[in-house]
């Protein structure tokens, strides 16, 4: 079960079940991540990978797990609520 934040980012809570459904849809446009200690995962769009503050983000996640996640996505080295404040001022350009 998900809920929006601005309209853009979509969380969710994961399971080893959804990852291994084929139900859990992304939407064209859109990269699911999962960050934090509990490895939320959030659906944000792809324009978000052009921004300088999200490419920090994604430096850090190559230099922490390179090109092998543990949930088999993308994950972001990052607490949740770091995230959602880069997010939201992403959100607001």
């Amino acid at each position: 079960m998900g809920f929006r934040i601005a309209n853009i980012i979509r969380r969710a809570s994961f399971s080893a079940s959804q990852a291994a459904s084929k139900e859990v849809e992304v939407p064209k446009g859109y990269l699911a991540v999962y960050v934090g200690d509990k490895m939320m995962r959030f659906v944000i769009p792809v324009s978000y990978l052009n921004q300088p503050s999200f490419q920090d983000l994604l430096s850090q996640a190559e230099e922490e797990f390179g090109y092998d996640h543990p949930t088999g996505g993308l994950t972001i080295p990052c607490r949740e609520d770091e995230f959602l404040g880069l997010t939201s001022c992403l959100n607001g350009l």
